[in-house]
């Protein structure tokens, strides 16, 4: 009897450590990022600008990509790098953009070729974990850019709140 104890609290014990390194992770749905693009349109729209959203998952993949209509063709590799940079740097692109002018150290991330710091790139966080992207150009600028995607996040309440 001792020894079916002894084995079974041995087991307890071996098991307990491979179940705490398993993490829980929330991820990006289509469904969420479609809503995400929907309501960065919107958002834009409303201000008579058109834009290119896109939306990444946390892995740096396309989810979803949507234009309006009369954006110029460089608009949608603008909002995929925005995406990207905000992604890869857990970063507000725009405070990416002002750091990076006023400290020489930051300034060499102006040379990574996938990175753009410019206003329009926000990560999407929930309880603090970066699960993805969204990345906005064509909308007349870095901070109606990123005005754009902020006014998305309301679209999907799952998402941590951004900052102003």
């Amino acid at each position: 009897m001792k020894t079916l104890m002894f084995g079974s609290a041995l087991l307890c014990l071996l098991a307990s450590p491979a179940h705490a390194q398993l993490r829980n992770i929330n991820d990006l749905s289509l469904a969420a990022a479609n809503k995400l693009a929907d309501a960065a349109i919107a958002a834009c729209q409303a201000q008579g600008q058109h834009i290119v959203v896109t939306v990444l998952d946390r892995g740096g993949n396309i989810v979803a990509v949507q234009r309006a209509d009369g954006v110029g063709p460089h608009n949608t590799q603008a909002s995929r790098r925005k995406a990207y940079t905000a992604l890869s740097t857990k970063s507000d692109t725009q405070a990416l953009a002002v750091a990076a002018r006023g400290n020489p150290d930051m300034a060499n991330l102006t040379t990574v070729p996938e990175l753009l710091l410019l206003g329009g790139g926000l990560p999407l966080t929930v309880q603090g974990h970066v699960v993805g992207a969204i990345g906005v150009a064509g909308g007349g600028g870095a901070l109606p850019d990123r005005a754009c995607a902020q006014a998305a996040l309301a679209a999907v309440p799952e998402l941590d709140s951004p900052t102003p």
